[in-house]
């Protein structure tokens, strides 16, 4: 093999071996279109501004120490890409095939389970649609709550099945204070 060919053959395998990368995440920028992060990479190398490439629709900022896969294209370290991101501490385990879910570190998530969907948080939930809001059940529909507002707080009671209401004065006698309607 010439001289050439041989220096030629060693650096092609040398991009090929750095085509692909692992390392622990440092620091993230989230300020810009495209996420940037910095990685600790094996042997204590350091990569700067990486772009980070997440699914469409799906975004999330990860904590330091979590785990990157890096690819740089032509093998050029200059110019590498993340296209993955874990962090096995946090992630839900012991999913069935098929299932999906996202979450966070604080014990939050949204399980797309094969019998329903489960959405978990120690916070508030909250809706904000500035058009129509429908709920529909083939079955039973159930608010188990401390209270239930319909409308806001502080409405008229609202006469439930069962319930006595005063039919010349239209006053609910027996009710529940816990619902309302504006």
């Amino acid at each position: 093999m010439s001289a050439d060919l041989h220096h030629l053959a060693k650096s092609a395998l040398r991009r090929a071996m750095m085509a692909i990368g692992r390392g622990d995440i440092s620091a993230v920028d989230d300020t810009k279109q495209a996420q940037e992060l910095q990685l600790t990479l094996l042997d204590g190398e350091t990569a700067d501004q990486m772009e980070r490439f997440q699914e469409y629709g799906f975004t999330s900022v990860p904590f330091p120490k979590a785990e990157a896969i890096m690819a740089c294209v032509g093998g050029l370290r200059g110019h590498g890409v993340i296209i993955a991101v874990e962090d096995r501490r946090y992630r839900l385990t012991n999913l069935i095939a098929g299932e999906v879910a996202l979450y966070d570190d604080q014990g939050q998530a949204v399980h797309l389970k094969r019998d329903g969907i489960y959405i978990t948080t120690s916070g508030k939930v909250v809706v904000n649609a500035t058009g129509d809001v429908d709920v529909t059940a083939g079955g039973v529909a159930n608010i188990d709550a401390a209270t239930v507002n319909l409308g806001g707080a502080g409405g008229p009671a609202v006469a439930r099945v069962g319930d006595s209401v005063n039919l010349a004065t239209g006053v609910i006698e027996t009710g529940s204070a816990k619902v309302n309607a504006a």
